[in-house]
Parts: C-alpha cells; structure tokens; sequence
C-alpha cells in the first residue's frame, strides 16, 4: 500500500509540473525559451567544469605505456583460432614436394623481464 501511495504522489507532481511547463509556453512563449537555454547553458558549464578537472585523461604512465605495448604483440603472436585454422587448411591443401625443417631459434617474450637471483649461493637442502 504504501508503494501504491508514493506512485500515485510521483504522478501528481510530474502531472502538476507538466501543467506548469504548458502554461508558461503558452503565456509567456520568450521567457520560457530563454529560462531553458539558462539551464542548458548553466548544465554545460557544469558538466565542462567536472570534466576538465575530474574526468579528463591524465599523461599515461610509463608502466601503461609498457602494458599497452605487451598487449598489441600478445595480439600480433596469438591471433584468433580462425584465422590460424584458415591457415592451417591452406598450408595442408599444398603439399610440398620437399618440406625444408627451418631452424628457428627461441625468442624470449618481449613484455617478460629476468629477474635475476642469487642461483650461486644455493642451500643444501638435506640439512634442513
């Protein structure tokens, strides 16, 4: 019941202001125009203010430029399971007479660091 009390009052007011809203329209058509470009006015203002102070973009950091440069050669090395099955139909469809084995040496990942350690100073573990 009282859910039912606070739609109806929700009604009456959005009702009354509707009223409020025509009647002026109607009786003073210049005011009612330049009270509406006040308020937009005065909303942009607010919003350009909130935006530019708080929301703006700051200088990306180093450490968002490094992510940002992992994920673009995460991409580039793992591409989407289309376009590699693609491929692999493609690859398998020519037979090559006389297939060459390229020796390819591993690269490490660009976006991994080695940390390194003290693997000189290792701890004999049968005396714990």
């Amino acid at each position: 019941m009282v859910r039912n009390k606070w739609s109806i009052l929700f009604y009456v007011i959005i009702g009354l202001g509707v009223i409020g809203i025509v009647s002026q329209l109607f009786t003073q058509p210049g005011k009612f125009v330049m009270s509406i470009l006040t308020t937009i006015f005065f909303g942009l203002v607010i919003f350009a203010v909130i935006y530019f102070v708080f929301l703006r973009k700051k200088a990306p950091s180093n450490e968002m430029k490094k992510y940002k440069k992992a994920v673009r050669q995460s991409k580039a090395k793992y591409k989407s399971d289309n376009v590699r099955a693609t491929h692999a139909a493609k690859l398998t469809s020519k037979k090559q007479p006389n297939p060459i084995k390229k020796n390819r040496s591993r690269r490490s990942a660009g976006h991994l660091k080695v940390i390194d350690g003290n693997k000189t100073k290792r701890k004999d573990r049968a005396s714990f």
